[in-house]
């Protein structure tokens, strides 16, 4: 379930953004579930990889 959610972050992300880094995105599948959820109720609030950074960390 982890990679699946990761995998339609980084799609919603690269929607929102334009593009994600290889670092963000090899992040994000490395990331935990209960921030990958986090990531997703505040995916509203991203304007930038930044943000997303500091909800994930």
């Amino acid at each position: 379930m982890e990679k699946g959610k990761s995998d339609t972050l980084k799609d919603l992300l690269k929607v929102k953004l334009g593009t994600l880094s290889r670092p963000l995105e090899k992040q994000l599948t490395n990331t935990s579930l209960e921030k990958l959820n986090e990531l997703t109720l505040n995916i509203f609030n991203v304007t930038n990889e930044d943000d997303v950074l500091r909800i994930i960390n």
